[in-house]
């Protein structure tokens, strides 16, 4: 009769053990680190990458972790400067030289600080994957360990001139940019598409990023007569030079990039915002996941997702998919692995070019509506 009781007790405890799923990582820790802003102006952006990453870590955590190791993953701020990144990147080096297990970076966040930060991640065994950056050429200089999850500038700018054109109807477009390196490539681009489509480039002007005052260029765009703008640059400038524009007179339609696909372009415009587009990289995160991943995410992060939650998410993912794939964490194993993916993520479909650029990029674009972002293309 004991023994009975204790082969009940057992039972039981055998039971309630495999409901708690898979056992924990046991191997120790591997380090993913996040590269983004922060905090400054752009902070916002890059919490919502790292809240991506870090829940996408505790998923494969729960489910018993990387080949038995514990992903930990660590938020580096860039600060939204090309030096603050190259020190960042020290730091990474400095940790992988000192023999910190390190399966690769989730980042930059901008093209800027990529670009500047590549210089020292490209000598290192491990995988960068940007959930964000898009200037063209950073798939173009023959890094070994690069891999982005977005589109590049390239393909915005095609798919932001046809908008314009076929949609829009738009036939005199004025091209504004900001002076960093994003802004710069991005709006030559445009420009170059446009004039295939037979669109006449009315003017371009270049502003500084953080720029908030335009009574210089208001007049210059009013001067040219275009029927619509395009603006290749961040939330902390187009909602100024969408109110200057709005306030004189120039109320056309107004395309701004992905780098202002944030709230402060509607909460900074102050009611200008209304009814302009802009682009992104990523669909409206609730419209691609279920209520239990936000529920996980809000558990993770104590807010919502927001704008790249899912690009952060995504990254993280290939990191980690590469590495099975490889059964390995060596950087250029997992590099290899990541080229001959084919992953299913929030962003979409996921392969690669042997230069790590997505084989299928896609843009999605937005008009504000309501004081919100609304989807207007799939």
């Amino acid at each position: 009769m004991r023994m009975s009781k204790w082969l009940i007790v057992l039972s039981i405890l055998a039971v309630t053990l495999s409901a708690c799923g898979a056992p924990g990582p046991t191997k120790g820790e591997v380090v993913v680190y996040v590269a983004a802003p922060l905090s400054g102006f752009q902070a916002n952006g890059g919490q919502t990458v790292l809240g991506g990453a870090r829940l996408a870590a505790e998923e494969i955590n729960k489910a018993g972790g990387l080949m038995g190791y514990k992903i930990v993953v660590i938020g580096k701020d860039d600060e939204s400067d090309d030096e603050v990144a190259v020190a960042v990147a020290q730091e990474v080096a400095a940790e992988v030289q000192a023999g910190k297990r390190v399966l690769g970076v989730v980042g930059h966040y901008n093209s800027g600080q990529t670009l500047a930060a590549m210089e020292v991640y490209k000598d290192l065994p491990i995988v960068i994957v940007t959930p964000t950056a898009s200037e063209t050429t950073l798939t173009q200089k023959g890094y070994q360990n690069f891999f982005r999850v977005n589109a590049s500038n390239t393909t915005q700018a095609r798919v932001s001139a046809e908008f314009l054109v076929n949609t829009l109807g738009a036939k005199k477009v004025a091209v504004v940019f900001n002076d960093d390196p994003y802004g710069v490539d991005l709006g030559k681009l445009v420009t170059d598409e446009l004039g295939k489509l037979g669109v006449q480039v009315v003017t371009q002007i270049k502003v500084a990023v953080e720029q908030s005052k335009y009574d210089k260029e208001v007049p210059q765009i009013a001067a040219a007569q275009p029927d619509a703008i395009f603006y290749a640059g961040y939330e902390v400038e187009a909602p100024y030079l969408r109110r200057q524009l709005v306030d004189g007179g120039v109320n056309v339609n107004f395309l701004a990039s992905d780098g202002a696909f944030l709230s402060a372009t509607i909460d900074e415009s102050d009611g200008a915002s209304e009814g302009i587009y802009v682009c992104n990289f990523a669909p409206e995160p609730r419209t691609v996941v279920d209520a239990n991943w936000v529920k996980n995410y809000q558990a993770v992060e104590y807010r919502n997702p927001d704008t790249y939650s899912i690009n952060g998410y995504s990254a993280l993912k290939v990191l980690v998919e590469g590495a099975k794939k490889a059964g390995s964490l060596e950087g250029a194993k997992v590099a290899d692995a990541i080229r001959s993916l084919q992953l299913d993520t929030p962003m979409g479909k996921i392969s690669y070019e042997a230069n790590g650029e997505l084989r299928e990029q896609r843009l999605f674009i937005f008009q504000v509506a309501n004081e919100a972002f609304v989807q207007v293309s799939k």
